[in-house]
């Protein structure tokens, strides 16, 4: 019986990896190119989306050596600087012990995250974030993962997938009940949509002359914001089919639905834009996964009334 179970939760969650991966080069070379000719045509800074306000309450999930709370915290881009530090929440998977013995600079940002009022949690399971006490009855208006791996170290790459579709079903199935409820958020100040393009398309949003940041307007719904690289393995993830149209609790094991989520948009994530930062992997070194491609951040928020 559970070879079974196992064999249609692999088929459920994997039955597109086939065509995904024939599909992979040709939808990378073709945005390969709309970007090379979006580049020729632009004569300042490259355009960059802050998908944060300074009035938001941020949770982050994964931080790992907290550079990006620290670059958000410490070096906020221009937009945030009267983000008030309290407003953060910075969580890790790791304990605090495994925190400094894998990244030997978290502990001077860490230090000085606490000096500004971050509050820094450790031991926190993004599946699991129920479970943990600090955060109960309390709400975001973003809650942000950058790079989520399950970090099994499993070779089989169909096995890895599925490992880490199973970690992002399970954060999206517990996150659900700590965002700000509301109506549907909206964007603020996009680009002119080109010919063809409709509202949660791979666009890029500019800063608007006052140097604001073009995310959503208002009191509304909170949102959650992955972001991987956009290449194969983590394209084979789907974690938008996963959001919008997660498997039965039959096929993952769970006692309820998974709830659903609708893009609000994705954009490219420009490192660089947060100072400081330093992606690591989940064992602690450097590094950047995958080939060529860009980074990019996926921006969901619960569907209809859930």
């Amino acid at each position: 019986m559970a070879g079974k179970k196992k064999s249609s939760l692999q088929t459920a969650l994997l039955n597109q990896q086939s065509r995904l991966k024939q599909k992979a080069q040709i939808v990378q070379a073709a945005k390969s190119n709309e970007k090379t000719k979006a580049a020729k045509k632009q004569t300042g800074k490259k355009a960059v989306t802050i998908p944060f306000v300074p009035t938001d309450k941020i949770l982050l999930i994964g931080e790992g050596n907290f550079s990006f709370a620290y670059a958000l915290a410490v070096n906020p881009p221009s937009q945030l600087q009267h983000l008030p530090p309290q407003n953060i929440t910075a969580t890790a998977y790791d304990t605090e012990e495994e925190c400094f013995t894998k990244y030997v600079d978290a502990q001077e940002k860490i230090d000085a995250l606490r000096t500004r009022g971050v509050n820094i949690l450790f031991g926190v399971d993004a599946a699991k974030l129920e479970k943990v006490s600090q955060l109960k009855g309390r709400r975001w208006d973003k809650v942000v993962w950058n790079f989520p791996h399950a970090g099994k170290g499993i070779a089989d790459q169909d096995r890895n997938i599925l490992s880490n579709q199973l970690l992002i079903l399970g954060f999206f199935r517990s996150v659900c009940g700590f965002l700000v409820r509301g109506p549907p958020p909206t964007l603020g100040s996009l680009k002119k949509k080109g010919k063809g393009q409709e509202e949660g398309d791979d666009t890029d949003i500019d800063l608007d002359q006052e140097g604001k940041s073009s995310g959503q307007t208002g009191f509304s719904k909170g949102t959650v914001i992955i972001t991987l690289r956009n290449v194969p393995p983590y394209t084979e993830w789907d974690i938008c089919r996963l959001a919008k149209k997660p498997p039965p609790p039959a096929v993952t094991g769970m006692k309820h639905p998974n709830p659903t989520y609708t893009l609000l948009r994705s954009f490219v994530f420009h490192r660089w834009a947060w100072k400081g930062y330093e992606h690591r992997m989940t064992k602690g070194e450097k590094g950047r996964t995958g080939e060529g491609g860009e980074d990019r951040s996926w921006e969901f928020y619960l569907k209809g009334g859930e």
